[in-house]
C-alpha cells in the first residue's frame, strides 16, 4: 500500500463527497498504478430509467513533486461515451461540438482549465444482412485531461454536467435542482 499524503486524501473526500444530478450514479474502481504515486478512479452512468444514456470515467492523479508536464502536482483525466441519433454520428462537425460541451461544463463552473488537451471520436455502425432492419448506432468519445488549480468540487462538477450535456439532458438552471420521481 502505498504512503498517504493528507493533501492526496483531501482531494479524494472532495471527489466523494461530491454531489451530482440523480441521473448520475457513480462508484469507485481500479486506479491506473503507475501514471502517479497517488490516484483514484470512479465511474458514472448517466441513467433514465433502466437507459444508460451516457457513462464515463474520473481519475485523479496526484503527484506531490509536481509533473513538469501537467504544470503542477494534480491532474484529472476524463473519458465520456454516449449514443446519438444515427445523423449526428455522421455529422462531421461532432468532435468540434463535442469539444465545446466539454469547454462549456469547464466555463459554467467558472474554470480555466490548465494545460487542458484531450480527443473526441465519433463512430457510427451501419447494420447489413438480417441486421438490415436494425437502427443505426452511433457514439461519441471525449477524452481530456487538464491540470486541476483550486476547487477540485467544480472540476467534478463540470465533469457530471458534460456526461449529462453527452446524455442529452437539459441544463439545469443554476441553484436549480431535478427532482427525481419515483414509482
Amino acid at each position: 500500500m502505498k504512503d498517504q499524503n493528507p493533501t492526496f486524501d483531501n482531494l479524494v473526500n472532495e471527489i466523494r463527497n461530491a454531489s451530482f444530478r440523480p441521473e448520475i450514479t457513480t462508484e469507485e474502481v481500479p486506479a491506473p498504478l503507475r501514471l502517479a504515486p497517488h490516484a483514484l478512479a470512479i465511474a458514472a452512468e448517466v441513467l433514465e430509467g433502466e437507459d444508460d444514456l451516457s457513462n464515463g470515467r474520473l481519475v485523479l492523479l496526484f503527484d506531490p513533486k509536481g509533473v513538469e508536464a501537467w504544470n503542477g502536482t494534480t491532474r484529472l483525466v476524463t473519458f465520456a461515451k454516449a449514443r446519438v441519433e444515427p445523423d449526428l454520428a455522421s455529422d462531421p462537425l461532432l468532435t468540434q461540438v463535442g469539444w465545446t460541451w466539454l469547454l462549456d461544463c469547464l466555463s459554467d463552473r467558472k474554470i480555466q482549465a490548465k494545460e487542458l488537451s484531450g480527443t473526441v471520436t465519433r463512430t457510427s455502425s451501419e447494420s447489413f444482412g438480417q441486421l438490415e432492419p436494425h437502427p443505426l448506432d452511433g457514439t461519441i468519445e471525449i477524452r481530456a485531461s487538464w491540470t486541476v488549480d483550486g476547487n477540485i468540487g467544480l472540476h467534478v462538477a463540470a465533469w457530471g454536467d458534460l456526461l449529462c450535456q453527452a446524455a442529452g439532458l437539459q441544463p439545469l438552471p443554476p441553484g436549480m435542482t431535478r427532482i427525481k420521481k419515483t414509482h
